[in-house]
C-alpha cells in the first residue's frame, strides 16, 4: 500500500518563533480540517529497564509550560514515567500528511490543577476514574461493572465526586518538538525545533 503526499512543503520561513505557536497554528489546522479526536496523541514511554511501551491518551491542555494529559498514576504509563521521566508524544494526522512528534520529560502537574480539571469531567467518567484500577488484571468484565454500579449509587450525579488520589495530570516539557510534512516521492519535509535555554529554541532540517 502506498499513498503519495501533498505538494505543499513546510520551510523554514513558514514557522512560528516556538514550537508551542507552531503547535497551535496546525492543531488548528486539524480541527478546522474536521480530523477525528485531533487531540489523540500516542505516549512512548520506558520503565526503569528500558522496555517501551505505546498507547494512546488524549491533550487536555497546553501552553509554553508544555503538554497535558491525564491517567491513573498506578497504571503501566505511570509507572514506568515514574521510574524513567522521558517521554515521547505523536500526533499523528494522517488525513493533512503531518506529523508532530514531541519528546521531553513528564512530570504530575499540581492537585489543584488536577482538581479542576476533574470537575469538568462527565459524571460517568469521574466514576470511572475510581472504577478502574487502570493496567492492572481483573477477573471479568462483570466484576469491573459491579465497581462501577456500586459507585454510581454511592455518588449520584446530583453529588459531587471525589478525585481519587492515585489519579492526575502529566505535563510534558517538551527538548524537541519535530513537525513532519508529507512530500511528494518521499521528500518529506522536517523541521526540529531543540530547546537550547528556558525560553529559547533553534530549528534544524532532517533528512526525510
Amino acid at each position: 500500500m502506498r499513498a503519495q503526499y501533498r505538494a505543499e512543503g513546510l520551510g523554514e520561513a513558514d514557522l512560528a518563533a516556538d514550537p508551542y505557536e507552531q503547535f497551535l497554528r496546525w492543531f488548528e489546522d486539524a480541527v478546522t480540517g474536521g480530523l477525528h479526536e485531533p487531540n489523540a496523541m500516542v505516549l512512548s514511554t520506558a520503565d526503569g529497564r528500558g522496555r517501551p511501551s505505546s498507547r494512546t491518551v488524549l491533550l487536555k491542555q497546553f501552553d509554553r509550560r508544555g503538554f497535558v494529559f491525564y491517567t491513573n498514576y498506578g497504571s503501566r504509563k505511570g509507572r514506568d514515567i515514574e521510574a524513567n521521566p522521558y517521554v515521547s508524544l505523536l500526533f499523528p494526522w494522517h488525513a493533512v500528511a503531518r506529523q508532530v512528534i514531541i519528546s521531553g520529560t513528564a512530570g504530575r502537574t499540581g492537585r489543584d490543577e488536577t482538581a479542576a480539571y476533574f470537575r469538568t469531567r462527565p459524571h460517568g467518567s469521574q466514576l470511572g476514574a475510581w472504577a478502574s484500577e487502570q493496567s492492572a488484571a481483573v477477573a471479568s468484565r462483570e466484576e469491573l461493572d459491579r465497581t462501577y454500579a456500586d459507585l454510581a449509587a454511592r455518588y449520584p450525579e446530583t453529588e459531587g465526586v471525589p478525585v481519587p488520589p492515585r489519579w492526575g495530570g502529566y505535563r510534558v516539557r517538551p527538548e524537541t518538538v519535530e513537525f513532519w510534512q508529507g512530500r511528494l516521492n518521499r521528500l518529506h519535509d522536517r523541521l526540529r525545533y531543540v530547546r537550547t535555554g528556558p525560553s529559547s529554541w533553534t530549528v534544524e532540517r532532517l533528512c526525510p
